[in-house]
């Protein structure tokens, strides 16, 4: 009897053990869900809508200091990258050229422009839309929303999770948004002069006026011409300032300030940082010190 009790005790201890292998098994066989990012502002976007979820990755696709995707050229890394994606989240509105070439190389992906959304009114220079709607943090907001709306019909299993997260979000966008109004609407001062065509959006919600933009294309320095143009301009400010990125050069800007005894002060186009998870408050730390720089510069 007590042979027979052995085996049968052995036999089930081999039985659960097969069971849970098999459970591990699945687990593990089990494919994430991938989203990959084009770049930095996606980035942010997509790590607090899908924060804690689990089964899902995120990737950015770009270097963190890629910037702006001015005339980007997919690498190959970045077509390796992509292979894996289930989903590709994109500004859109021309800032990624690349759109179709992506497309072709993984036709199973499905794509996400942010800024295709109802309530965004794309900005235009010349004949071109501006694609920085991001600096505009009403307009940040509705791309959370168009982001979240899109993973939710990807990936349905996580949709409670992604809305969850998006709304917690949207709502410190929007505590963020009321901040940066009570701090900016009643500047003395509103005349800016910029770096380059990124902060329109910016400067619409918060009644900026934009005088002069010193390099038309980041890394193009401005023709003897447009120097002169951009000196008259700044000499007849109240408030002599200009903005600089972190990005790119302020040789032109210093030239600048030295003709006109402007001081320089430093806006961030939230577009550089590091791919991780200390990226998910990126945005509204980055805007807060836009903000106070704003303030100091308009007093």
């Amino acid at each position: 009897m007590k042979k027979l009790m052995s085996i049968l005790l052995a036999a089930l201890f081999c039985i659960a053990a097969v069971g849970c292998g098999g459970e591990n098994a699945a687990n593990k066989d089990k494919k994430e869900f991938t989203i990959v990012t084009s770049f930095y502002p996606m980035y942010i976007d997509v790590l607090n809508i899908t924060k804690g979820v689990e089964g899902v990755k995120v990737v950015n696709m770009t270097k963190p200091q890629t910037g702006c995707l001015h005339d980007y050229q997919l690498t190959t890394e970045d077509m390796k990258t992509l292979e894996s994606a289930d989903v590709f989240v994109v500004n859109g509105a021309g800032m990624e050229s690349f759109l179709e070439k992506a497309a072709k190389q993984n036709p199973k992906m499905k794509t996400v422009e942010a800024s295709n959304y109802k309530d965004i009114n794309l900005l235009k220079d010349g004949d071109e839309e501006n694609p920085h709607v991001w600096l505009s943090v009403t307009y940040a907001i509705a791309q959370v929303k168009a982001i979240t709306a899109e993973l939710c019909e990807a990936d349905p299993e996580h949709k409670d999770a992604y809305r969850k997260n998006a709304l917690d979000y949207c709502m410190k966008l929007e505590k963020l948004k009321e901040e940066m109004h009570n701090e900016l609407d009643n500047l003395p001062h509103k005349d800016i002069v910029t770096f380059h065509e990124a902060f329109p959006y910016l400067a619409k919600e918060f009644k900026l006026n934009i005088v002069s933009v010193i390099e038309r294309e980041p890394g193009t320095e401005p023709t003897p011409q447009e120097l002169e143009d951009t000196i008259k301009q700044v000499k007849g400010l109240d408030a002599k300032v200009l903005f600089t990125e972190p990005q790119y050069s302020p040789a032109a800007a210093e030239t600048i300030a030295r003709e006109t005894g402007a001081k320089i002060y430093q806006l961030d186009p939230v577009v550089t940082g590091e791919a991780n998870e200390g990226a998910i408050d990126a945005y509204i730390d980055t805007m807060k010190k836009n903000m106070a720089v704003l303030k100091e510069a308009l007093q």
